[in-house]
């Protein structure tokens, strides 16, 4: 899959699929999320570990439209402060913020597509975070060699390759199919910049 089949299959993304696309790439930078309240001493990241878990119930039961605003909201709430903090850490965190809140949104309004935003957003996450770790002082060619090249981007472009291949072959979001693109997604506790929970 190149990529301009790629960005066409994230397009034509719909219903569940488009909304367990948005839950995977969420799942995936959750760890970013996780380790910067840690590390900034926010008791917020077991709250916000429930409702990303409440966001992938959806899937298997009915959840009532009036549920999403008080979600959203509480999201809104566990949501840092870009300008509030110093540390770098905040990005990542408040970009899985915001993937999550396009997951949430789709359910409020399914029929606008996020999709293709949310994919770009992810992957953004990972540029920036290689730009800014290993990327200082170089010119414009060398970056973009750096970023080619890289571990994380191809590990992230390999992640979201799969997630759209795997819904090709998926009628309905069965409770097996869903959990295993939550376990793939979770990638054992490691994020899309390849930090770990465990760590």
């Amino acid at each position: 899959m190149n990529a301009n089949q790629f960005l066409k299959a994230v397009s034509q993304l719909q219903s569940w699929r488009e909304f367990t696309f948005l839950m995977a790439l969420a799942e995936r930078s959750f760890p970013n999320y996780a380790l910067f309240a840690d590390a900034v001493e926010l008791k917020t990241g077991a709250k916000m570990r429930q409702l990303l878990d409440i966001g992938w119930e959806m899937l298997q039961k009915e959840t009532s439209e009036s549920v999403i605003p008080q979600l959203l909201a509480k999201l809104e709430s566990l949501s840092p402060d870009v300008n509030a903090y110093d540390a770098y850490g905040v990005y990542p965190a408040f970009d899985f913020c915001q993937l999550l809140e396009q997951a949430l949104l789709n359910r409020l309004n399914p029929s606008r597509h996020r999709a293709t935003d949310a994919s770009q957003m992810a992957t953004a996450t990972v540029m920036n975070f290689i730009e800014l770790s290993e990327g200082e002082g170089l010119d414009e060619d060398a970056l973009v060699r750096l970023l080619e090249q890289h571990p994380l981007m191809k590990e992230d472009k390999v992640f979201q390759r799969e997630l759209v291949l795997s819904f090709k072959r998926q009628r309905t979001p069965t409770p097996q199919f869903v959990e295993r693109i939550r376990k793939d997604a979770a990638n054992d506790g490691v994020s899309n910049l390849g930090i770990s929970l465990s760590d």
